[in-house]
């Protein structure tokens, strides 16, 4: 029988109402109540009786009863048997712990709850998001393979492949993920110059990244592919940012110069080229100008020969007569007259006469 601290009974006799221990309980603060516990058999038996009036039957065992407790543990188990698998999830059914091969599809499902349980993978692509600029965290900050330091801003894209594998190979897969990608950034970045990851080959470092982050995982089992490694922003710490800045001014400059430079130059070798293609052309020109009339000087030479040869004084005659007029033709004559009269001018002044005409017809 528990005790009760209104049995009267005490250490020194029953009119004690200190309990057995000669002191009684202390009363709250502010004064309120006798200052006598509940009485514990009154609160299990108060209890009892709300059951009792809460089952139908007064508590006692009746088939109406047993009917309401099976119905009620009917309506557990199937609660705890059935699931349903979302159409972006995939889930891994276990037996006694142990996974099932079989994979359950979206949809409703039922198992043989409490042997079996389950696990839910999601399958869709997620993202993780490594080093940004403006957060107190330095986890952007890498050193380059020509001693710069680099602050790289840089997702990841994977997916679940392997639901078995994802559950139950690694205990934080996502975790795994995001330690793997910054440390295979961190080795790709250390073996090249900082100028490849700022510009000259982003693509070929976010590949390289995939491929070794893919092989780790993979090495660990962790049934996750990683579909694309996007490398979304590199600076310089913020200490350096301005020196920084200038450099890469002064790069451009010296770009935009060279390939002005470029353009002088293709401008005037194209002008020579141009040039020198003319000349080639003028001088194949005169060429076959100057051969071919040689061929026609050289035949009409050897026509006139073989005339001289048919009836060489008149062939001799002929020539004489062309040659005088090729000479005469473009001299200025002065005919003199012999034997003219009184009064009459000896000469015809041809030049003047040209030199007259000539001046009438530019008027």
């Amino acid at each position: 029988m528990p005790w009760s601290n209104q049995s009267g009974g005490g250490r020194n006799g029953g009119d004690n109402p200190g309990g057995p221990w000669g002191q009684g309980p202390t009363p709250p603060p502010g004064g309120g109540g006798g200052g006598t516990p509940p009485d514990l058999e009154d609160i299990i038996r108060k209890g009892q009786d709300q059951l009792r009036r809460a089952i139908p039957g007064g508590g006692k065992f009746s088939p109406l009863m047993a009917l309401f407790v099976l119905a009620a543990l009917v309506a557990l188990y199937l609660v705890k048997s059935v699931y349903t698998i979302q159409p972006d999830e995939l889930g891994v059914e276990l037996r006694f712990g142990k996974p099932k091969t079989e994979l359950s599809s979206p949809g409703i499902h039922f198992h043989l709850w409490p042997v079996e349980t389950y696990e839910i993978a999601n399958i869709r692509e997620n993202q993780i998001n490594i080093g940004s600029q403006g957060r107190s965290e330095a986890l952007g900050l890498m050193l380059s393979g020509d001693q710069n330091i680099v602050d790289v801003a840089f997702s990841v894209l994977f997916q679940v492949i392997s639901p078995k594998d994802y559950l139950f190979n690694v205990r934080d897969p996502e975790g795994m993920v995001r330690q793997v990608a910054e440390s295979a950034m961190r080795e790709v970045v250390g073996r090249r110059p900082a100028q490849d990851i700022f510009r000259d080959d982003r693509a070929g470092i976010a590949d390289e990244v995939r491929n070794i982050v893919q092989q780790t995982l993979d090495q660990y089992g962790a049934g996750i592919q990683i579909n694309t490694v996007n490398i979304e922003d590199v600076a310089p710490p913020r200490e350096v940012a301005d020196s920084f800045d200038e450099v890469q001014r002064a790069e451009q400059d010296e770009d935009r110069f060279v390939e002005e430079a470029n353009k002088y130059s293709n401008r005037i070798l194209g002008a020579a080229r141009g040039e020198a293609a003319q000349i080639l052309e003028d001088a194949a020109g005169y060429k076959n100008r100057v051969v071919e009339e040689s061929k026609g000087e050289a035949q009409r030479f050897i026509s006139v020969y073989n005339e001289y040869s048919k009836a060489p004084e008149v062939t001799r005659k002929r020539l004489f007569l062309e040659t005088m007029e090729k000479v005469l033709g473009d001299s200025d004559k002065v005919i003199v007259e012999q034997g003219s009269g009184q009064g009459v001018i000896p000469y015809l002044p041809l030049p003047e006469i040209n030199k007259k005409r000539t001046q009438e017809e530019q008027q």
